[in-house]
């Protein structure tokens, strides 16, 4: 048989696929109407994780790379959610980092929508009017993120997973700027700290902007050609603005760890994580009694930090992150111990590990 002949069959065999791929995702978008009627959650997390093992299995009878259909399934499923009519929550514009992240965890066809403040991001998704949003939670060389473990005890949401994002900072201007030209730097304050070294070296004034994003895109709006923003990348191909300087972040381990919210967490996927916080008596080995219960169990603590009650002065809630799920036996176990020692404890939420 000829390569002419091999061709044409691979041909009509693209041609099934994407036809079958469109009567699956037609298929989706029905189902995305009936769970709308009743009042269902778009995603089913726990389904998407039975669909890929089924997937995989076919792959292997097959003998195809399991991994290979996976990551092809995974970009089917979230057409899919389109037509569903999911849509994710994000602080900041067009261009953000949190929306990269949303891009990078639920597809690139995922339809994202920018509101100005975590707080409105907490907002949307209580109300419904989003399935899913996602908040920055700690960066790895600035620390936590304060005001969203605040929304967190107070948001009815549930964390239902987690994405971890390299940030890689650009100084960004007009199209025929140059290093020499720019006499601003806009940008967040925490960027605009990131890149200490390089913007001392430019010799610019730092204005603070609520935005990376939003700082390239006012400098297009208002036309300030001797400006320049610090953001990513695709900030700069949004915007149709220049990257004057890649990767000028002081440091490259700079990732930041972000959280899914939506009204229900996800089912256990066999390698999860579970968020807590919980408040203890004033008392000496109080903490320590509380954590014992998981030491106990041998279940490995990821994270813990304190934030003061804003009820009473040099009193504090305890922020915590385990490894495994709150409805696997063990670590339900450790949570009705801890109950034992804490005055209060909400489960953030439990969700799958980022990978």
């Amino acid at each position: 048989m000829s390569i002419d002949d091999l061709r044409r069959q691979i041909d009509e065999a693209d041609a099934r696929i994407v036809r079958l791929i469109a009567a699956r995702i037609k298929i989706a978008e029905e189902i995305g109407k009936e769970k709308a009627r009743l009042g269902k959650q778009i995603v089913d997390m726990g389904r998407e994780k039975q669909v890929l093992e089924n997937i995989k299995a076919i792959a292997r009878e097959a003998d195809v790379n399991e991994e290979d259909i996976a990551s092809i399934y995974r970009q089917v499923m979230a057409a899919s959610r389109i037509k569903q009519g999911m849509s994710v929550a994000f602080q900041g514009e067009a261009g953000a980092y949190s929306e990269e992240a949303a891009l990078g965890f639920f597809g690139a066809s995922v339809h994202t929508r920018p509101y100005e403040s975590v707080d409105d991001v907490f907002k949307i998704v209580e109300k419904g009017e989003t399935q899913f949003g996602i908040v920055p939670i700690e960066n790895s060389l600035e620390g936590s993120i304060s005001r969203v473990y605040d929304l967190l005890l107070e948001s009815s949401l549930k964390v239902c997973g987690e994405t971890e994002l390299r940030v890689v900072h650009c100084l960004i201007a007009h199209p025929g700027a140059t290093l020499d030209t720019i006499r601003r730097v806009y940008s967040h304050p925490q960027a605009l700290g990131q890149c200490r070294a390089f913007l001392k070296h430019l010799n610019a004034e730092l204005v603070p902007t609520y935005d990376t994003a939003g700082s390239v895109k006012m400098i297009k709006e208002k036309g300030i050609t001797d400006g320049g923003a610090v953001a990513s990348a695709r900030a700069a191909e949004i915007y149709g603005m220049k990257v004057i300087a890649r990767e000028i972040e002081d440091n490259p381990n700079n990732f930041t760890r972000f959280f899914i919210l939506a009204k229900q967490d996800a089912p256990p996927s066999g390698n999860d994580k579970t968020s807590i916080v919980f408040s203890v008596k004033h008392r000496p080995g109080s903490l320590f009694e509380l954590l014992k219960e998981l030491a106990d169990r041998k279940i490995n603590l990821t994270k813990i930090e304190s934030r003061p009650t804003r009820q009473k002065p040099w009193e504090y809630n305890f922020y915590l992150d385990f490894e495994g799920h709150r409805e696997d036996e063990v670590p339900r176990a450790a949570l009705a111990g801890m109950e034992n020692y804490a005055l209060f404890i909400k489960v953030l939420g439990s969700y799958p590990r980022a990978k």
